[in-house]
Order: structure tokens, then C-alpha cells, then sequence
């Protein structure tokens, strides 16, 4: 991956994958989907932050089902270029015991960190955790045991940022997904 002095730069190395509009349609789509696999039950909607921001507040406002409101702020990697163990940075308020908690974040990419969020929401006693994603990345690195149960749209294997996804802390509020040009 080329890494660009600024954003404009990268921009213009760029390709949009998926406008606003386009997300628009997946992610309500998502939330009809959501609607029927809850079939009236009250979940757990638990963002993860910072990526899962945009695509969160938009998603929800899709889902038509009674929602609980939560995040969690976790990572694996504490200032380094490879994770480890899960580090949590605020773990969820709302007791998760018994409870059906859906998690939502805008990608799915090797999928490291979600499943060890999934897992301990699992731990803190949470009957089922459902996932919900922007995108996915499409590549064959993903960790074994973890696939999205709502899925807005299928990613590259590049690099994208917008829609919540950063380039360098940057582009988080862009309007559509972008990939770096191979």
C-alpha cells in the first residue's frame, strides 16, 4: 500500500466502491433484515467505536425494533503495527447477561478484534451476538469462527477509508467507501 503525504493525495489514488446512496439502500436493507431475525426481541445495540460511528446511528435508525444503546471501545494493538491480546478501552454498561446483543461495526477485515469483542460479550454472559457490518472484506486471512450475520456490502482486498473507516485518523466522515488504487 502507498502511503500518500495527505488526504487529498490518497483521494486522487483513488477509487469510490460505494457512493452514499448506494450504502444508503444496503443499509436499510440491513435493517428490514434485522427486524425479522429479532422478531420483536429488545437486543443489546452495541457499537464499536471509532469506525462503527457513522454506520451505527444510520443503521439504527433503520432497524424498527426497540434497541438498548451501548459501545465499547477495544483494541489489540496499544500503539503498535500487530495485535495481541484485546485491550478495552471502555467495556459495555448495560449488563449483557441473558441478552441478545447485536454488534455492530463498520468492517469486517480479518475479523481478530471482533471475534475477541463477540467472545467476551459472550463471556459477560450474553445468550446470542449478532453481527453487524458495513462491508467486508473479501480475502481468504479472515480468523476462524467469525462471519457477519448482516452484511452491507463486499469489500476488495485494498485499502479503504470513508464511511467511518480511516486513512491515517483521517477521512472517517466521507460520504462513500474509497480504495487506494493497487
Amino acid at each position: 500500500m502507498s502511503t500518500f503525504a495527505s488526504l487529498e493525495q490518497a483521494l486522487a489514488h483513488s477509487d469510490v466502491l460505494f457512493t452514499r446512496e448506494q450504502l444508503d439502500t444496503e443499509i436499510a436493507r440491513m435493517g428490514r433484515e434485522i427486524d425479522v431475525a429479532l422478531d420483536g426481541e429488545r437486543p443489546v445495540f452495541l457499537s464499536v467505536m471509532h469506525g462503527a460511528l457513522i454506520f451505527a446511528g444510520q443503521l439504527a435508525l433503520s432497524v424498527r425494533t426497540d434497541l438498548e444503546f451501548d459501545y465499547v471501545h477495544a483494541t489489540r494493538y496499544r500503539g503498535q503495527t500487530s495485535g495481541s491480546d484485546l485491550h478495552w478501552l471502555r467495556r459495555p454498561e448495560v449488563p449483557l447477561k441473558d441478552r441478545t446483543v447485536l454488534l455492530v461495526d463498520d468492517i469486517l477485515d480479518e475479523g481478530h478484534t471482533l471475534k475477541a469483542v463477540r467472545d467476551a460479550c459472550l463471556a459477560m454472559g450474553a445468550k446470542r451476538v449478532m453481527l453487524a457490518v458495513l462491508c467486508t472484506k473479501r480475502h481468504d486471512r479472515r480468523v476462524e469462527g467469525i462471519e457477519a450475520d448482516f452484511n452491507g456490502v463486499d469489500l476488495p482486498d485494498r485499502y479503504v477509508f470513508g464511511y467511518g473507516m480511516d486513512y491515517h485518523e483521517q477521512a472517517r466522515n466521507l460520504p462513500a467507501i474509497h480504495a487506494l488504487k493497487d
